[in-house]
């Protein structure tokens, strides 16, 4: 099969390149320079050209705060390119692999979200990633939807790396601690990822969630964090969201549900503190 890979240069496009090493199929690892999947000719050329089986949308608009400011920006990547993807999907019959979001969420439940859970977005950023799953469903071609959360690795900009960074050269750190969640080890979605298309399970079409087993804080994220990292000489200290103001609103709970996805693939899902040691020890290397 040939596997098409977009946003191969963020940290879920760096985790599959890892995940997908010694494959029998060919996967094609595309970013901006590459391909603009905001361009439906460009995404039309390399379907036919390269006879595309199979992709994983990872390319996405990640900007929480920026996209209030960039509403046009965020829907043309989240939403806008997204169709054309799926459109090329349908027409070509390659499966589309499409990475979404927990903040597709209000954070007003009290348990875990499921995937049939009502979604109602609080920001920008959730709108379009929520757009974005409705266009693929519009144009009706083989789908998995994958809403994930916290997303961090040893790859690019995300909190893990910058709480390890802090945690190492302050005195003292406040991080809010009335958000409530469950982070997700991109090595970990990546392999489970790889997984469904190596074992050829991609006719179970629907939406999943996945992200580690557990529930914490972004202050308890956070604590770990510096812990694992030996930074032991940084107080964190909790604060609530309205003492730490951001231009977007933030669900409070977003735990998602993952038993579909583990019952449906056979798929094992490790607890994010086990996955947080993994990620630390190659930050360490």
């Amino acid at each position: 099969m040939n596997i098409l890979i977009t946003g191969a240069n963020g940290q879920l496009g760096n985790a599959l390149r890892e995940a997908s090493n010694g494959s029998r199929h060919r996967y094609i690892f595309t970013d901006v320079t590459e391909l603009d999947i905001t361009s439906d000719a460009a995404v039309d050329e390399i379907f036919r050209h390269e006879k595309i089986d199979v992709v994983v949308n990872c390319a996405a608009y990640t900007a929480v705060d920026k996209a209030e400011e960039e509403a046009d920006v965020a829907d043309m990547i989240n939403h806008l390119a997204v169709a054309n993807i799926a459109e090329s999907c349908a027409k070509y019959n390659a499966t589309l692999i499409h990475i979404s979001t927990d903040y597709i969420f209000d954070g007003k439940a009290t348990s875990p979200y499921t995937e049939d859970s009502a979604p109602a977005p609080l920001n920008i950023y959730g709108v379009t990633k929520l757009a974005g799953e409705r266009t693929i469903i519009e144009a009706g071609c083989r789908h998995i939807i994958i809403r994930t959360s916290w997303l961090y690795s040893q790859f690019g900009h995300n909190f893990c790396k910058t709480m390890r960074r802090l945690s190492a050269t302050e005195s003292s750190l406040r991080v809010v601690c009335d958000q409530v969640g469950t982070p997700t080890y991109a090595g970990d979605l990546a392999k489970a990822i790889v997984h469904i298309i190596e074992s050829n399970q991609l006719s179970k079409c629907g939406t999943y969630n996945f992200s580690n087993e557990g529930v914490c804080s972004w202050y308890d994220f956070a604590v770990e964090i510096a812990r694992l990292s030996g930074n032991t000489n940084c107080v964190i200290t909790p604060c609530r969201s309205d003492e730490y103001p951001t231009k977007a609103l933030r669900p409070r709970y977003s735990v998602l549900s993952k038993e579909k996805i583990m019952q449906t693939f056979s798929i094992e899902i490790a607890e994010w503190q086990e996955s947080l040691k993994k990620c630390i020890e190659r930050l360490k290397e």
